[in-house]
């Protein structure tokens, strides 16, 4: 279905990316960068950030912008900003990507700290809703001047088994979003699509599943490829659907 994916050019191209300070968000950042985009890293901790900068402008890469934001705490003001910001440095954006996530805690529903499901939400959840919100102007402004397509693009990590708690519900409802944002965008040559990369050897996962063995699971740089595709925006007219890698065999 899908070839020559390392042929992929993403020259010119501006892409926001959450949770771009490590694991899978860092290794799609480091990926965009040496395909020639833009990318603009979100995360929470800056010294990450600060360090897969240094990474993209070591290996060439166009000069990536570093936007510190806890999506735990930001109010609706705070992506507003955002939106002003990247409208006043770059006047576009022509991609983005929903990664940031966070697990909160394994519990049973029943004894669920109310106050921690309120954040596990706000990060994994309502984040998103509001960053498709402040970036959907900007993309389809750079789809209007541009004739190209944009991309809104989610890591899918699909949990709905028990203990999985306030990040599982939360997954599920990222996954509609998707769906029904893909519904009302395809028309306007926005393309969003998931892709949900499997077991991946990151700190997150160790979080998750702390007595796993990850020597044999993919890295993240092993599977940062599958999110260029679509973050490209070109992925032969297919919108709302949750790829995985099996996709791109």
């Amino acid at each position: 279905m899908i070839n020559d994916i390392d042929q992929i050019k993403l020259d010119n191209r501006i892409i926001l990316i959450t949770g771009a300070g490590d694991g899978i968000g860092k290794a799609v950042a480091l990926d965009c960068a040496r395909r020639g985009a833009t990318v603009i890293l979100l995360g929470k901790t800056i010294h990450k950030l600060e360090q897969v900068y240094d990474e993209i402008v070591a290996a060439g890469g166009a000069k990536p912008a570093i936007y510190p934001m806890d999506l735990s705490g930001a109010s609706a003001n705070d992506y507003e900003d955002l939106h002003d910001n990247i409208e006043k440095e770059f006047g576009r954006l022509d991609a983005l990507l929903n990664n940031a996530g966070w697990l909160g805690a394994s519990t049973p529903m029943s004894i669920f700290d109310t106050e921690l499901w309120y954040r596990i939400m706000q990060v994994n959840l309502n984040a998103p809703f509001l960053l498709c919100k402040a970036c959907i102007p900007l993309i389809k402004k750079s789809v209007q001047e541009n004739s190209t397509n944009g991309a809104i693009v989610f890591t899918a990590d699909p949990k709905t088994s028990a203990y999985w708690g306030a990040y599982g519900v939360a997954k599920s409802g990222q996954q509609t979003l998707m769906t029904i944002l893909a519904d009302e965008l395809e028309s306007q040559h926005i393309m969003v699509n998931a892709f949900n990369p499997g077991p991946v050897r990151t700190n997150f996962r160790t979080r998750a599943y702390p007595a796993e063995d990850a020597r044999e699971m993919n890295k993240p740089a092993d599977i940062s490829a599958p999110f260029v595709y679509l973050l490209n925006g070109f992925c032969d007219g297919v919108v709302g659907k949750t790829f995985t890698l099996d996709d791109f065999k």
